[in-house]
């Protein structure tokens, strides 16, 4: 991760995730669990872990918090949140209201980010894991039999660790009961001709720009590609997303992901899909892909190239084959209950697959103690994942595509609802957008839901109980939602269930019921 040296914000983030002055403890005896890797999943499962009273120590050789917090969800958030209020400044005269150009000052944008970055750093810092009873080593991790882990600290002679700190102290080996993997993962690069030789971002360093790049060329049209696309649009930069795959979001229910691009190329962003990246150069100062589309080669000329291709699992440097640990290109090889190939190490978070979300390397943690501790058979299999993409508007999802009878075991079917019908949308000018219902054609229980629209991820909310819980499409219109609220939208879908079961010769006994009332 490239920090600012001269920055007060990112010298007080290294306070907390990096003390330069750090000094590692004495190891104790024997641990319950030692935790490597300290983003999220490593602090939660310490945390917790603490909490119950077993001794935890947490090893980590960068920065704690991992990814979420330095270079990942909350720095991007932060940036998102600013491009928001640009995207509504520009739309004044949709409600009476003058036209605003609504420049950004893109060094003052970032130095917020900074701050704000800085101002929650505290949660994941140093000290404070210390104070929940944590022993936390600042340095390299690598297993040297199946129950022991070497540790060098930042600052000696071993160059792996992160440059962001000097922390002190003696190599040290831990020996536990219990281990988890928790290292996280790393932009992937895929090696393509003339890239070496040509400076690119990826999100490790794109935080740390503070100027505003007058283009920029992104690789990739995942979430990462797609939310900084359409921010640095907005603060006023040149766009142009390059990607394999023939429209944006390809995890995505495909009408949805076509709502965010639309409304993307309304900002401004250009789009080269279908474009397989040959190679890359430096021409007069500007960064050069050239891509194949249709087997005809063109170019994208921009001052910035932004890398946003995918995750790579970080399994280097540990040592796993001397802890009898397999594992390949996806990371650590686990069963459903997260457990490796050696029965006291576990693995959780983007290191082990499956969902790359901090919110999913959250639950893991949970069941890792669960299974460690308590005997538990918790498996990855029986969670409901929600995920959101956070462009404007948002796509949420949670359970199943309509496209997944076979994972289902059952045909499915649909129902969707545009913005467009919803009255609070409609007041509010957000009618861009629907959300759509995925349920057991014959049961008519829920399996999954999609919504694209303003807040999308705060609307997904109600869902989520709903489809883990299984409930029955038509029980939607039983929650009463307060009016006027877009979230009511759930409810009128319910309603367009109960009505789709209204068959004429229902609707005509139906009718002969009432007639006899007297």
């Amino acid at each position: 991760m490239v920090l600012l040296k001269n920055d007060k914000f990112d010298q007080e983030l290294l306070a907390q995730v990096a003390p330069a002055d750090w000094t590692n403890p004495k190891p104790q005896a024997l641990y319950d669990m030692v935790v490597v890797g300290g983003g999220t999943a490593g602090l939660i499962t310490a945390a917790i872990a603490a909490g119950l009273g077993a001794k935890v120590a947490m090893v980590e050789r960068e920065l704690l918090g991992g990814d979420c917090l330095n270079y990942g969800c909350v720095p991007s958030k932060g940036l998102l949140s600013v491009s928001r209020r640009l995207g509504i400044l520009r739309r004044g005269h949709d409600y009476g209201i003058a036209p605003a150009k609504g420049g950004a000052d893109f060094g003052a944008v970032m130095e917020r980010m900074r701050r704000l970055r800085a101002g929650i750093s505290h949660h994941d810092g140093a000290a404070r894991f210390t104070e929940l009873g944590v022993d936390v080593f600042l340095g390299t991790g690598r297993f040297t039999r199946e129950n022991l882990l070497e540790v060098k600290p930042l600052g000696s002679d071993d160059k792996q660790g992160s440059s962001n700190s000097n922390a002190t102290g003696e190599t040290v080996t831990l020996k536990f009961k219990r281990a988890v993997i928790a290292t996280g993962a790393r932009p992937l690069v895929f090696p393509v001709p003339g890239l070496e030789d040509v400076p690119y971002l990826t999100n490790l360093s794109l935080f740390s720009l503070t100027e505003l790049p007058e283009s920029m060329a992104i690789v990739g049209a995942g979430p990462i590609g797609v939310e900084m696309a359409q921010a640095f649009v907005r603060f006023g930069c040149k766009v142009t997303i390059i990607a394999m795959d023939r429209h944006i979001l390809p995890r995505e229910d495909p009408e949805a992901a076509a709502v965010v691009q639309a409304a993307l190329a309304k900002d401004g962003v250009v789009f080269e899909l279908g474009a397989k990246m040959k190679s890359a150069e430096m021409r007069n100062g500007k960064k050069v892909v050239v891509f194949e589309r249709d087997g005809e080669d063109r170019e994208v000329v921009a001052s910035e190239l932004l890398l946003a291709m995918g995750r790579a699992a970080n399994v280097d440097g540990l040592g796993l084959e001397d802890a009898g640990v397999e594992f390949d290109r996806r990371g650590i090889q686990v069963n459903d209950n997260l457990r490796s190939t050696n029965k006291r190490i576990f693995a959780a978070g983007d290191v082990a697959g499956s969902y790359q979300f901090t919110h999913a390397a959250d639950a893991m943690a949970r069941l890792v103690i669960r299974n460690a501790f308590f005997f538990g058979r918790g498996k990855v299999s029986d969670l409901t994942m929600p995920w959101s993409t956070y462009t404007d508007p948002e796509v949420a999802h949670v359970g199943l595509y309509a496209s997944e009878s076979e994972k289902a075991g059952c045909e499915l079917a649909t129902l969707r609802m545009d913005f467009a019908a919803i009255d609070r949308s409609i007041l509010e000018g957000d009618t861009e957008g629907f959300a759509k219902v995925v349920f057991e054609k014959k049961s008519g229980k829920l399996r999954g839901a999609t919504v694209v629209g303003a807040h999308g991820g705060e609307l997904l909310g109600e869902m989520l109980i709903a489809v883990n819980k299984r409930m029955k499409v038509t029980e939607l219109s039983a929650i009463i939602h307060p009016y006027p609220t877009s979230v009511s939208i759930w409810g009128r879908l319910g309603d367009q269930a109960s009505g789709a079961r209204l068959t004429p010769s229902v609707a005509k006994l139906l009718k002969r019921i009432i007639g006899w009332r007297r």
